[in-house]
């Protein structure tokens, strides 16, 4: 959980102590990351704290803390981006080989690319093979090492500089953006502690104080080596679980950044949250699902019944990617949000999604040059999604379930774009994906019905129908006879009949009542079959 809330009402004074105080833990955050990039596979616990003991000479203690616990999960965030790389190689490489071993024009089939369209385009695939092959030699080689390469700061930032005036950056404008980046003021909160942080400090009035490091102490305003900003804070956003958690003094996580852009500085609290228990799926099924459909610029909801069906108009979750990456993460939220607001509303506790990964499909070694399709599947939030969904959904008690995604726009579109679409509604495919994928969440066929018996149009061979599980009961009883002019009856328990079971027989029964009544006409299998 983390929240987010401006510094206001700064002094000169505060924000001089602050690009002071930022300015020193980041030469010291970036010294620490050379040192633990040197050593490579050689970590271990005692050369952890060999680093620390030499950060807490020109901190503390706990900044020191602070600075190798940022440093290791930088480390370890590239090595995961360094193995995804070369996975990435490998799938190139592989499709590149594939395309090379067959014909040149040779038509590829759903599963496999063909061959390439000419013998250019086939030497020019030779060349770029080998030097995909190298490119993967040389990762692998460094990652058997544990050689890792990190710009603190970001590698793009670092890029700008040599193209200022595509970015419409001077230099002074990217010197002071490429400062503020490679800051550090972050402080990891201790349970037990006053207020849940001993470096950076918040009460729940709102006041804001930081142990200085020691090279910085004589700047200090308050007791102990501290300096008390002027600002006030207040968290807007679930400030009261923070409250909460200051005032039993639980460990509360604090960052303090500066936008460079808009001049303002920001502080966010952040604090984890105990895992919830996993609920049994039936259980959670137990009110229907939401199924959502995620695409490139919305989500399509469909609620689905216990039994499978549609309930009510689909609904969409419209969001825009196509700007910075918090604006792209607000309009995720939003769309979530949205959708957490509507299952709540209806009283549905699981939602299914697909469980989507397009790790190895957007090279262009595979899709060639469908570079429209490659941005299409590029857009798509499916990991971002994934991860706000779950935390978001936690908090609303929501249990999300995730689905296979294997042809669950093609399968929905073929069984149920078609019954759904009429002259004042149209059902678009999407939205026959989303019942597809609740459908498959809940452990039905996604077919809507399956081909009639093999002997006639009765039910002799079997229940025709596959909407309903084997355990609902009345699922294989006799269908009721529907009453109105096209079968000439009455309604049901009405007319000279009613309650006579033997009134449509007419051996032994005309005697009885003294006349013969004639039998509504017998329906044709055909429309037996309709009818049904």
């Amino acid at each position: 959980m983390a929240i987010r809330t401006r510094l206001k009402e700064l002094t000169r004074e505060d924000e001089k102590m602050l690009r002071l105080v930022g300015a020193h833990l980041g030469s010291l955050a970036s010294q620490d990351l050379k040192v633990r990039c040197a050593q490579g596979l050689e970590h271990s616990t005692s050369t952890w704290a060999a680093r620390k003991r030499e950060l807490t000479a020109v901190s503390s203690s706990r900044w020191a803390g602070s600075i190798t616990k940022a440093t290791h999960d930088q480390w370890a965030l590239a090595r995961r981006c360094q193995l995804a790389h070369i996975q990435s190689l490998e799938t190139g490489i592989r499709t590149i080989a594939h395309r090379l071993s067959l014909p040149i024009g040779e038509k590829g089939s759903r599963r496999a690319p063909g061959g390439y369209r000419s013998k250019q385009e086939w030497h020019a695939k030779t060349r770029r093979l080998r030097t995909l092959e190298d490119r993967l030699a040389a990762e692998r080689a460094d990652r058997e090492a544990g050689i890792v390469r990190v710009v603190r700061g970001g590698k793009r930032l670092a890029r700008t500089r040599h193209n200022l005036a595509d970015a419409q950056l001077t230099e002074v404008e990217w010197r002071e953006r490429w400062e503020a980046e490679r800051w550090f003021l972050a402080a990891e909160g201790e349970s037990g502690k006053r207020y849940g942080n001993e470096t950076i400090r918040v009460t729940p009035d709102g006041e804001i104080s930081i142990k200085l490091p020691a090279p910085l102490a004589e700047s200090a305003n308050a007791a102990h080596g501290r300096y008390v900003l002027a600002s006030r804070v207040h968290f807007a956003h679930r400030g009261h679980e923070w409250a909460q958690r200051v005032a039993a003094n639980r460990a509360v996580a604090y960052r303090i950044h500066y936008d460079v852009q808009r001049g303002r500085w920001y502080v966010t609290a952040s604090w984890q949250i105990p895992p919830t228990k996993t609920i049994p799926l039936q259980l959670a099924r137990a009110e229907g699902v939401i199924a959502v459909d995620t695409n490139a610029d919305h989500l399509a909801a469909r609620r689905l019944d216990v039994h499978g069906n549609p309930v009510g108009r689909p609904r969409r979750f419209s969001y825009d990617l196509s700007n910075s990456a918090d604006h792209r993460d607000a309009q995720v939220r939003h769309a979530l949000s949205r959708l957490l607001n509507w299952a709540r509303a209806l009283g549905v506790k699981a939602i299914a999604i697909e469980d989507l990964d397009f790790g190895a499909e957007k090279t262009r070694e595979k899709h060639g040059r469908r570079k429209w399709f490659r941005q299409l599947i590029s857009r798509m939030p499916t990991g971002k999604l994934r991860a706000r969904l779950t935390s978001m959904a936690d908090r609303t008690g929501i249990t999300i379930i995730a689905v296979d995604p294997a042809y669950t726009s093609k399968w929905g579109a073929q069984h149920w774009q078609g019954p759904f679409a009429g002259k004042n509604r149209k059902t678009t495919r999407h939205d026959a994906a989303a019942v597809a994928i609740g459908r498959r969440a809940q452990g039905h066929s996604i077919r809507r019905r399956t081909a009639p018996p093999p002997h006639d149009q009765s039910d002799r061979a079997g229940h025709r129908t596959v909407q309903a599980v084997s355990e609902i009961l009345g699922r294989e009883e006799t269908r009721p006879r529907i009453p109105g002019p096209r079968t000439r009856s009455v309604r049901a328990g009405c007319g000279e009949n009613a309650g006579d079971q033997c009134a449509q027989h007419r051996s032994g029964h005309a005697a009885e009542h003294g006349s013969w009544q004639q039998d509504p006409l017998p329906l044709s299998p055909q429309e037996r079959f309709t009818d049904s």
